[in-house]
């Protein structure tokens, strides 16, 4: 199986590497308590179209080791970067979704474009979703804290209960199978109580305001209209407006699962942006 060791702390994360060797490369950094899998309905049909996908497991998601420390958004970043090291890649779209457009993001402007060549941001919850000298119309950090409660209490249950807004299934074209939510929702319940806790701290944490304005490649924003998770106008709106060259889609009746039920429009996005730039477009 594919393994790489964290630069950071020689952690063992895993990833999986489809598609033609010498085709572009798309990087994909999943949401939260999801490992690589979620990427399913974008990886398979970009790759047998004649991509690079890779993806990795966060640490402490699917398959990568599960380390006590190490859940802080530099770490992360410095895993991804890891990745397109021990790959040898250049020219690269990093596309990360929710909290993995913090990681893509903290990647490129602690590290640089040597290997990146641009990013796509897709349901982010950058530049920040809880109230901060940045993010000021944020959630209040004290439902944070009560939300933390009842995580804790009982994981299995709050992402049951989630499920409906996630998807924004209640909405026309937005179904999804109870066969498909069983199995996203074990895998989300695979990443442990330690490393689901350490990704909710830096989803609580993330403030990119100030980096924003330093990233210097093309940025796709992909966002949903009704992506309750990551309200459009202070995430996908807002960095859209702040980045030097970003472009912004909005998916009406999009929530934050966009990746399952978007998901041809969403591929379809991708590529031509991975292309745009294989013919110098900037």
């Amino acid at each position: 199986m594919p393994y790489y060791e964290s630069p950071v702390d020689g952690t063992r994360l895993y990833y999986v590497d489809h598609g033609p060797a010498t085709g572009p490369v798309a990087v994909f950094v999943a949401s939260a308590y999801i490992g690589h899998e979620m990427w399913e309905y974008q990886m398979l049909p970009l790759a047998e179209a004649g991509y690079r996908c890779v993806a990795l497991d966060r640490r402490g998601h699917g398959r990568s080791d599960a380390p006590w420390s190490g859940y802080d958004l530099d770490t992360l970043a410095d895993d991804v970067h890891g990745l397109l090291d021990h790959l040898d890649v250049r020219e690269a779209t990093l596309i990360g979704h929710s909290i993995g457009t913090g990681e893509v993001v903290r990647c490129l402007t602690r590290h640089g474009t040597a290997r990146v060549a641009r990013l796509a941001l897709v349901a982010g919850v950058s530049p920040g979703v809880v109230r901060s000298p940045g993010t000021p119309d944020g959630v209040d950090p004290a439902v944070v804290r009560a939300d933390d409660e009842v995580f804790l209490r009982d994981r299995a249950a709050w992402f049951a209960a989630g499920v409906d807004a996630f998807f924004a299934a209640h909405l026309p074209g937005n179904e999804v199978s109870p066969e498909y939510v069983r199995y996203l929702l074990d895998r989300c319940m695979s990443t442990g109580p330690r490393a689901a806790m350490g990704i909710r701290g830096v989803v609580a944490a993330l403030d990119l305001t100030a980096e924003l304005p330093s990233v210097d490649v093309p940025v796709l924003v992909v966002h949903g209209t009704d992506d309750t998770s990551a309200p459009l106008a202070g995430t996908g709106e807002r960095v859209a407006k702040v980045v030097p060259d970003g472009t912004l889609k909005v998916y009406e009746r999009g929530g934050h699962g966009l990746f399952v039920t978007h998901a041809r429009q969403l591929t379809a996005d991708l590529r031509e942006f991975i292309d745009a730039g294989r013919t110098g477009a900037r």
